[in-house]
């Protein structure tokens, strides 16, 4: 059984007659009469009463009719989707966020949405290792990362955003006079830097821009562990010391510290994705990007 066969089947007899279908259908007569007349072998069944005067539906093909349609509106439903699963406005991007700042993630989500909800966004909250290794593996279509992350082979970074610093200090201290902070002003002061093992990216980063500025690394001080925890240890330390970080869920407001923008250095978002051509739902996450790559 060929779907142009129900197609026939159903226009004879919405149209009532052969002859009417083929116009409606825009071929020849004897096309809509070869075609019927193999379903109705194929289906050991009569459909129509061939009368001299009009062609009527038998008993068996009124049975048959309302099914014949059926199967025709799925077809018109299947290429439909398929029409937009290949030109990204249906489908399911699996997609790896980062940890904050929410409103970036949010207004992306917002541009992927659409009123047919076609089109699905599945958020994998993991680690940033993670999120590289399932998109290598392939159970992830994109992933969020944050600072100078080591690309595994087959997946290639663009530049999704960036997002300014923030060092912390206590408020007492002279450099909380200032409107803001360079890592020159900084770097006599003992530092609490997150250890490697728990951010390796946002430790990198903090280590190459020190090197970088030439101001060596500063003297560390006591361990970061949490930044509420860490915070309070600054304002409440004999000893002046400060801290790096960048906004997750808005910027702290500590009794004792003062929270100054670090001049020059950001924090770079990149959006890992698979090398080669973008897959239809990618083309779309690239297409929403640039705007939510800006602050809002």
């Amino acid at each position: 059984m060929e779907l142009r066969q129900l197609r026939y089947f159903v226009a004879v007899a919405e149209q009532g007659g052969f002859g009417r279908a083929a116009d409606s259908l825009g071929i020849v007569q004897s096309a809509v009469s070869t075609q019927v007349r193999r379903l109705e072998r194929q289906l050991g069944l009569v459909l129509f009463d061939r009368g001299a005067r009009q062609t009527v539906l038998t008993a068996h093909g009124e049975a048959l009719l309302p099914q014949a349609r059926t199967v025709l509106e799925a077809a018109d439903r299947t290429r439909t989707l398929a029409a937009e699963l290949a030109g990204g406005s249906a489908g399911l991007l699996r997609l790896g966020p980062v940890r904050g700042p929410g409103e970036r993630t949010n207004q992306l989500l917002h541009r992927l949405a659409d009123d047919t909800a076609a089109f699905r966004v599945a958020l994998r909250h993991v680690p940033a290792a993670e999120r590289l290794r399932l998109l290598r593996d392939g159970e992830l279509d994109a992933a969020f990362v944050r600072g100078e992350p080591l690309a595994p082979p087959g997946v290639s970074l663009l530049e999704a955003w960036q997002d300014p610093l923030y060092a912390a200090v206590p408020a007492g201290h002279p450099l909380a006079a200032r409107p803001a902070l360079t890592l020159a002003d900084l770097a006599e002061l003992p530092l609490r830097l997150v250890e490697r093992p728990a951010n390796p990216p946002f430790h990198d980063l903090v280590t190459d821009l020190l090197r970088a500025a030439g101001s060596g690394r500063p003297p560390l001080g006591p361990r970061f562990t949490t930044l509420t925890e860490t915070l309070a240890a600054i304002a409440s330390a004999a000893e002046p010391s400060w801290t790096l970080f960048y906004e997750v869920t808005g910027l702290p407001d500590f009794p004792g510290i003062a929270v100054r923008p670090l001049a020059g250095p950001a924090l770079t978002t990149w959006l890992a994705v698979p090398e080669g051509p973008p897959a239809p739902v990618l083309r779309r996450l690239l297409a929403a990007l640039p705007a939510a790559g800006s602050r809002p």
